[in-house]
């Protein structure tokens, strides 16, 4: 898997009856990613950073639950591997979680633009989300968000060293008028992110 070339490939794909001898021990390592990389933003927002094994593993499993051969494999890769980050970015899921169906449509009727209010704070530098370009975000008609976000953080040399050093914070802000809430990154978050994505 030539993940320092920072893409997924058809020949990075394991065939479904190879992938399964491996599942349990990639669905560990995901189980301990994600302690790394998700992080609750205020009460509803879950944030997800990606990396090059969460994108590989996503497109596996969901070729192992539709089994739709070589076609599907590339939709997936399609869909997939432009959130593995590209070397002088962060990738990012975020996800609008309320329990209750009718509480949940109500609040992301209150949040319509948030894919705009997203960003990074490094040492004080503010990194804005571009949100990835495969869809609208927020219904026109009724000004509703998704409850699902796919962003990219284009960061600078001199972030990415500020990002490096383990110094200052590092925090991921949401500043919409109807959800205004910041989580600070630990230090291990920054230099997992580090080590695998820059």
């Amino acid at each position: 898997m030539p993940r320092d070339l920072r893409t997924i490939t058809a020949s990075d794909i394991l065939p479904l009856d190879q992938y399964e001898t491996i599942r349990r021990d990639k669905k560990q390592e995901a189980i301990l990613r994600k302690k790394l990389t998700r992080i609750a933003v205020g009460p509803y927002a879950t944030a997800m950073f990606e990396t090059w094994d969460s994108m590989w593993l996503q497109i596996q499993e969901m070729l192992r639950i539709e089994k739709g051969g070589e076609t599907q494999m590339a939709d997936e890769i399609a869909a997939y591997d432009p959130m593995v980050p590209k070397g002088a970015e962060l990738t990012l899921t975020l996800l609008f979680e309320v329990e209750d169906e009718v509480r949940r449509n109500l609040f992301l009727r209150t949040i319509g633009g948030v894919e705009g209010h997203v960003h990074l704070l490094i040492d004080g530098s503010k990194v804005p989300a571009r949100p990835e370009g495969d869809v609208e975000r927020t219904r026109e008609s009724d000004n509703k968000a998704s409850a699902v976000h796919f962003f990219h953080f284009d960061l600078t040399a001199d972030q990415i060293a500020r990002w490096r050093s383990g110094e200052g914070q590092v925090m991921l802000a949401i500043d919409h008028p109807n959800y205004g809430h910041a989580a600070l990154l630990s230090a291990e978050t920054r230099a997992f992110l580090a080590r695998e994505c820059f």
